[in-house]
């Protein structure tokens, strides 16, 4: 029994304190997830660089901007360069992917270790209409309901 009390200590101790820890672990998840867009826009733009100046001599001028500086380069600089940044680019959009899976997975450990519930808007104002008394997990529903 000692050893599951020491566990218990690092528990939430109320509904309150589950709820805005599941808080914190959805709003992670939709970090990552505008992270991973933000990169794959980033990655988009490299490829239409990429195809635009592919097919152009080689010797060709062109502009690049590195840290805020606008540097004066050939193409046959720039392009090595632009396809690293993209592959590297891509390597961070997988491993977010994978952060964002095994953060789901935890999330939907949380949510059945705790029996949590997402409520609809409609559900919450039947709720608060009939006031049921029975507390047998944690509802959250969605911002502004009770309004």
């Amino acid at each position: 029994m000692a050893g599951t009390s020491e566990g218990e200590s690092k528990e939430p101790i109320n509904e309150q304190a589950v709820a805005n820890i599941y808080g914190a672990m959805k709003s992670e998840i939709n970090q990552i997830y505008s992270k991973i867009t933000e990169l794959e826009m980033e990655v988009s733009e490299h490829s239409l660089v990429i195809n635009a100046i592919k097919p152009l001599d080689p010797s060709r001028r062109c502009y690049r901007m590195i840290g805020g500086v606008l540097v004066e380069r050939t193409i046959k600089e720039v392009l090595p360069a632009v396809q690293r940044n993209k592959e590297g680019l891509e390597e961070v959009v997988s491993r977010l992917n994978e952060a964002l899976e095994k953060k789901k997975k935890e999330v939907a450990d949380f949510e059945a270790k705790y029996k949590i519930r997402i409520r609809k808007a409609d559900e919450v104002k039947d709720d608060t209409a009939r006031k049921e008394g029975s507390a047998q997990g944690v509802l959250v529903g969605p911002a502004g309901a009770n309004e």
